[in-house]
């Protein structure tokens, strides 16, 4: 699988990697997980993101694949807790976060610890940052990053600070192109790109139950890509493909709870960029359609 130079760090990611929200929110059983996490890596991946609010993420990833940890690049965040009913922003609350995440994930180091989604006026405070900071000495974290959207995002890549940053982006939600994503690149950043086939909203012909993908589905209405017509696969295959043509992305997190998945979206992502016409195709129907507060997605 392809891999990019991740922002001026020394690592090179696997432009697909596993977003470990869904195992831990769908209580997905051990052996689950471990056939979906070791099959992706012999397949390739080399990048796991997960969170210490994903509920169980974190605990099935260290049972799945913590063994083969010299493998792969691994990143959580910390700041939002106990499936986000929780937050704790203070430097003690980040150093002591990232502890537990350590020894739920079987390893003695992160390689990007990432504050979760904390807006600016938390970040203005400066106690997360410290933590962050403070985690990297002891050797807890290699490089640490913001995770999140918006002005927020802005700000987090106005402090200099940061070797990272993880955003939304995807065929309905291209605000961050011309926005935080070159941002971020003109700052060396690394660039992973969250909810990147913005949750397949197309699958569902009315609106879904789960309110998380309302917006997504909303947004998808009036976009009407004629490309989402096609079989799911077609369509999938274009929206991931999609955004690994956006200029900046240097990997792509996908979550998913069933073992053979990760490997149909590796074969998508072989198929390389889109071309030139399709990928300004897509972006001039967002121009056209999409208003002015169609904001990224947190």
């Amino acid at each position: 699988m392809e891999k990019r130079k991740f922002g001026k760090t020394d690592m090179e990611f696997s432009v697909l990697g596993f977003g470990g929200a869904e195992i831990g929110w769908d209580g997905k059983d051990e052996q689950i997980v471990e056939e979906l996490l070791n099959s992706a890596l012999d397949a390739g991946l080399n990048v796991i993101d997960t969170a210490a609010a994903y509920k169980t993420s974190e605990m099935l990833i260290g049972k799945a694949v913590g063994r083969r940890r010299k493998e792969f690049y691994l990143l959580t965040k910390c700041g939002a807790l106990d499936a986000f009913t929780r937050e704790d922003w203070s430097k003690k609350g980040i150093l002591e976060t990232i502890e537990n995440s350590l020894r739920n994930l079987k390893t003695d180091h992160l390689d990007i610890a990432q504050l979760h989604s904390c807006s600016a006026e938390i970040l203005r405070q400066g106690d997360c940052i410290e933590g962050l900071q403070r985690a990297q000495e002891k050797g807890y974290t290699r490089f640490i990053g913001y995770s999140g959207d918006n002005d927020d995002a802005k700000y987090a890549i106005e402090l200099d600070v940061f070797d990272s940053l993880q955003t939304s982006v995807s065929l309905a939600d291209q605000s961050p192109i011309d926005g935080v994503i070159k941002f971020a690149k003109e700052k060396d950043l690394g660039v992973i790109a969250k909810r990147p086939i913005a949750n397949a909203v197309w699958r569902n012909k009315e609106l879904p139950p789960d309110s998380y993908h309302h917006e997504y589905w909303h947004r998808i209405q009036k976009l009407k890509y004629g490309f989402l017509e096609k079989s799911m696969e077609e369509a999938t295959a274009t929206a991931l493909r999609f955004t690994l043509s956006i200029d900046g992305i240097d990997t792509m997190i996908v979550g998913t709870t069933k073992p053979n998945r990760w490997q149909e979206n590796a074969g998508y992502v072989a198929e390389g960029k889109l071309s030139a016409e399709e990928f300004e195709g897509i972006r001039e129907r967002w121009n056209e359609v999409a208003g002015k507060d169609w904001k990224q997605m947190t």
